[in-house]
């Protein structure tokens, strides 16, 4: 079976061949950035450097080339020089000065769609007719077919070459100004025609059904709540339940949420203006910033016959947007100072537009009710957290820390009710917002702004602010996905940190508790928008079909790794099986007359502990390949994250082992009592930690603030993590994470239960 290494380097030579550029530069760069297989790096090194040179990016080329040139193998070295001398003089000769500060406009591959503007960007592409505009024919240099030259079987092995100094730049987004990141800037469709109407029912479908889960919810809330206040009066002495307390809460709670949506727009007000330091944006000033904005709110309004919604504006450095209100005439666009001072132009008049598809799909009516709802509950978090830190000296502390969990958990349970209508909302509104501006574009642009100013942010303050955990469920980027993705910004180009997103096969299933979409996918369907209008898109997202043949590869051998993955899920069913052919067997042996088991069969509660039995096993199988012995001489360090990352291939359970260095940031106090908030800054980017800290008196919240080394398993699924086993402090003191212990005392728990219920009946 081939590694996952040679199916990319496979994949990436055949997209190359077959002028697929962009495919094949995501699939080689994880293979040029490893150090174990020389052979397998020259020949992606290679390809890497014809697929820089087809899509005009002469820079990375070049520079690519010149490490070439340095390598042992004759015949490497020797194409390089050429590649070089060549790359050179099509420089000098053909890119033009306006190129150096806008970017590269991607080359297309038919010759009439090149317009004269675009022209100085065929570099070196020119190979239609064999030979390139500098009279070398293609088959010197530019062959795509690398396994003819016989790297495979002839190189000999040379020295490790780190290519990503020179050829992607600076290793730390926070030592690097912004305007280092590589953007395209795609043009926008002059002339567009409408795109499809879309099929509102399942959007209309899961508002109805969110709003049913939290009046559910409230219910058996208020129901516990209620019951437990008259249980606790009938055992008190000389006290009587309260008989009102008995009444079905029904009409009650149905009467008190209608009438918060009907006040939510100035509820809201009051709360993000007191809370959050929320006030009025003036259009002059919203114009000062967006010219195009203005003219997109007043367009759409007026053809919608609405009245403008209330503009408002947050104080706060990380660009957010969020919308709310009952109806349209009441609607609220808010949006951040971070917003307007980080994205362009066009780029604000597409979130504001975005903000105009909620209002008008009327998702945003069931959204400001979950967050009227959730606002207090994560304020008095928050205030209980702020005075335990005060008390974290006194005996008062540890039972501040239990209640802000309970209140936390109960926050986390009232936003995970809507976490799907958040993630389907926003496929609609990018969807109405390119057929607005006509600029998809521009809006592929503002997502990766908005996450890279997101983890800027969370790497200035040290910690994920509340204003971000709060209304992380409301913005158009998850502060969560930001972290990764907005940390290695300029590293590698977006097509390869985004790749996971689009192709990998599973990639929807580890998204299921996410409050946003994948990234990556909803890029790729902006970018079909903007094929279908025929211009150029800003990221080059390809989906591998099932037919291909590197896709059929990857789902074989992914799908053994990803029942793997699932195992413990999978054993409820098969426990529930199990239970059938249990109840079968008694009822044959009772039918015969061989065995009375009737007591047993009878009594359904067995169903339950075949379940946990099925559970516990799903678990054992799991274990061994989820928690690897970490070896040191196998482990990746920080330089490598970024090609984890980029690893279209890998799910949570290859259980990568990584030892990173790093600053660990996050909340201090009884905000983290659950290590919710435990962020490692590497000099190469950001990654989120997990970490168990039940059983122990230290654990790493207390090293917040501090050089830590990570020792543990890197996962990547739609939010990249890592595993925590050890961390260790530079004064030498190590705290060991209890991942595989406690799952293995979840499993055998499971097991002892199961056999329990089993047995007794």
């Amino acid at each position: 079976m081939h590694s996952d290494g040679e199916l990319s380097l496979e994949a990436g030579l055949v997209a190359l061949k077959q002028g697929n550029y962009q495919t094949a530069i995501a699939k080689l760069i994880p293979v040029a950035s490893r150090q174990e297989d020389s052979t397998a790096n020259l020949q992606a090194r290679v390809g890497l450097v014809m697929a820089y040179a087809r899509t005009g990016q002469i820079r990375k080329a070049i520079a690519l080339c010149q490490l070439l040139t340095q390598s042992q193998n004759t015949q490497v070295k020797e194409w390089a020089e050429l590649a070089l001398t060549h790359l050179t003089k099509r420089k000098k000769s053909s890119i033009h000065p306006k190129n150096t500060s806008t970017g590269f406009v991607a080359f297309e591959n038919s010759q009439t769609a090149t317009a004269s503007k675009h022209k100085p960007q065929d570099t070196v592409a020119e190979t239609t007719n064999g030979q390139n505009s500098s009279g070398v024919k293609s088959g010197n240099w530019q062959n795509p077919v690398i396994p003819s030259v016989g790297y495979r079987n002839t190189m000999k092995a040379e020295a490790p070459v780190s290519i990503t100094g020179n050829l992607f730049g600076s290793t730390s987004y926070t030592q690097t100004p912004s305007s280092s990141i590589y953007w395209r800037q795609a043009k926008r469709a002059k002339v567009w025609q409408p795109l499809r109407k879309p099929n509102l029912i399942p959007l209309r479908l899961l508002a109805v059904g969110t709003f049913v889960a939290v009046f559910w919810v409230l219910r058996e809330i208020l129901n516990w709540t209620t019951g437990f206040i008259n249980f606790a009066l009938v055992k008190l002495p000389y006290l009587q339940p309260l008989q009102f307390l008995y009444r079905n809460p029904n009409s009650f709670l149905l009467i008190v949420l209608f009438i918060m949506i009907g006040l939510s727009p100035w509820l809201l007000d009051w709360l993000l203006a007191n809370f959050y330091g929320q006030r009025e944006l003036s259009k002059d000033v919203l114009h000062s910033h967006s010219r195009e904005t203005t003219r997109v709110l007043q367009r759409y309004c007026q053809q919608r016959r609405w009245q403008s919604p209330k503009l408002r504006i947050l104080p706060i450095a990380a660009p957010m947007a969020l919308t709310y209100g009952n109806m349209a005439r009441n609607a609220r666009i808010v949006v951040s100072q971070g917003l307007l001072e980080q994205l362009a132009d066009d780029e604000i008049a597409t979130i504001y537009a975005t903000q105009l598809g909620h209002i008008a799909h009327w998702d945003f009516v069931v959204m400001s009710l979950v967050l009227l709802l959730s606002l207090p509950i994560h304020q008095l978090y928050q205030q209980i957290s702020t005075w335990g830190n005060k008390k974290s000296e006194g005996i008062w502390y540890k039972p501040i820390t239990i209640l802000a969990s309970v209140i936390y958990g109960f926050w986390c349970l009232l936003t995970g009710i809507s976490l799907w209508l958040s993630r389907l909302r926003l496929y609609y509104s990018d969807r109405l917002a390119s057929e607005i501006t006509g600029n998809p574009n521009a809006l592929t642009r503002a997502l990766l702004k908005i996450a890279i100013g997101i983890s800027v942010d969370i790497q200035k303050s040290d910690q994920t602010s509340w204003h971000l955990s709060s209304l992380n469920l409301f913005l158009p980027v998850g502060y969560q996905q930001s972290l990764s993705l907005g940390s290695i910004a300029g590293q590698l180009p977006f097509e390869s940190i985004l790749m996971w997103d689009a192709v990998n096969p599973y990639r929807y299933w580890f998204a299921i508790n996410n409050s946003h979409p994948l990234l990556g996918d909803r890029i790729q369907r902006l970018s079909q928008i903007a094929r279908h209008w025929h211009i150029d898109p800003e990221v080059h997202l390809t989906s591998l079909g099932p037919k291909e043949a590197e896709a059929q590869q990857t789902l074989q051998v992914k799908r053994k790794s990803f029942l793997l993955q699932i195992a413990p899920f999978l054993g409820i069913p098969l426990g529930l099986v199990f239970a059938g052919l249990i109840w079968l067997t008694w009822q044959t042996a009772f039918t015969f007359r061989l065995l009375n088991l009737k007591w047993i069969y009878e009594d359904w509660t067995f169903v339950t502990g075949c379940l946990l039995i099925g559970f516990s096993i799903g678990m054992v199988f799991r274990m061994n390949l989820f928690f690897p012995d970490i070896k040191t001489n196998s482990v990746h360090n920080h330089q490598s994250l970024p090609y984890l990352l980029a690893n279209p291939s890998t799910i949570p359970i290859d259980s990568i082992s990584v030892r990173l260095v790093g600053k660990l940031l996050g909340r201090r106090g009884a905000g983290n009592c659950l290590g919710q908030d435990l962020i490692l800054q590497s000099s190469t980017g950001l990654v989120k930690l997990h970490h168990i800290p039940l059983g122990q008196s230290v654990n790493p919240q207390d090293l917040i603030g501090r050089q830590i080394i990570v020792t543990g398993w890197f996962r990547r699924g739609a939010t990249p993590w890592i595993d925590i086993h050890t961390v260790q402090t530079q004064s030498g003191k190590t705290i060991q994470s209890q991942h595989p212990i406690w799952s293995t005392f979840v499993a055998v728990a499971a097991q002892a239960w199961g056999a329990y219920i089993f047995l007794t009946g």
